[in-house]
C-alpha cells in the first residue's frame, strides 16, 4: 500500500498562532490540494495525522473541527483528490495522553488501521514534533518549510532538521510531491533529476 501521512496546520493549510477554530479560519496553502491530488493520481493513498489542542483548551468543539475537515475535502475534490481519513489528538498537552505529537500514538492508530508496516511511509510536517513523531513510529521524515518552519532562518531550519536523522526539507507540499514521484520514478529505471537529501531544500 502506498502510504503517505500529513500534518494538518502548517503543511496543508494556513497556521494560526491563535490556532485554526472555525471553516473560516481553515484557508489552504497555495498548491496544498494540488500536490495531495497529484499524489493520488500517482496511487498514493494520504491520510492527516493532527494535534487539535484547541478541542481540549475549549477553543472550538467537533461541530467547528467537522465543518474544517468538511472544506478540506470539498476543496480537495474539486482538484481531483482525496484524503482517505483524519486522525487526530483531542487533548490539552497536560492531558498526557500518547497521541499527542511528537508521541507516536497517531502514526500506531494509522498503521493498525491500515494493517501495514509504517516503515519508510513518508510523513510530512512543519514542526520539530512532527519530525519526532515520524522517526518514533519509524517513518520517513520530511519538513517542509510552511507554517512553523516557514518562519525559521536557513541556519535555525538546518538545526531543526538535523535533530532528526534522515529528515529531509522540501520548500513546500507541492516540493515534497514533486520529489517523491521523481524518487518513484528513478526507482523504476528513469532518469535521474535533482532531489533533496537530509537537510537539503527542494
Amino acid at each position: 500500500m502506498k502510504l503517505i501521512i500529513l500534518d494538518r496546520d502548517g503543511t496543508i493549510n494556513e497556521d494560526r498562532d491563535d490556532y485554526v477554530k472555525s471553516a473560516d479560519e481553515w484557508v489552504p496553502l497555495p498548491g496544498a490540494l494540488e500536490a495531495i491530488a497529484r499524489l493520488n493520481h500517482a496511487g498514493y493513498h494520504v491520510v492527516v495525522a493532527s494535534n487539535q489542542s484547541g478541542l481540549g483548551r475549549g477553543l472550538f468543539d467537533m461541530g467547528s473541527l467537522n465543518a474544517m475537515h468538511a472544506k478540506l475535502h470539498q476543496l480537495l475534490a474539486k482538484q481531483g483528490g482525496r484524503i482517505d481519513a483524519v486522525f487526530f489528538c483531542p487533548h490539552a498537552p497536560d492531558e498526557q495522553c500518547e497521541c499527542r505529537k511528537p508521541l507516536p500514538g497517531l502514526m500506531e492508530q494509522i498503521g493498525e488501521r491500515y494493517g501495514t508496516d509504517l516503515r519508510q511511509v513518508p510523513m510530512v510536517g512543519d514542526s520539530l514534533r512532527d519530525l519526532q513523531a515520524a522517526a518514533a513510529a519509524g517513518c520517513e521524515p520530511h519538513l517542509v518549510r510552511t507554517g512553523k518552519a516557514g518562519q525559521l532562518a536557513d541556519a535555525q531550519l538546518a538545526q531543526l532538521a538535523a535533530q532528526v536523522d534522515g529528515t529531509m526539507v522540501h520548500a513546500d507540499l507541492a516540493a515534497f510531491a514533486e520529489f517523491l514521484l521523481q524518487r518513484e520514478r528513478i526507482g523504476r529505471g528513469g532518469t535521474r533529476v535533482a532531489d533533496s537529501g537530509p537537510g537539503e531544500l527542494t
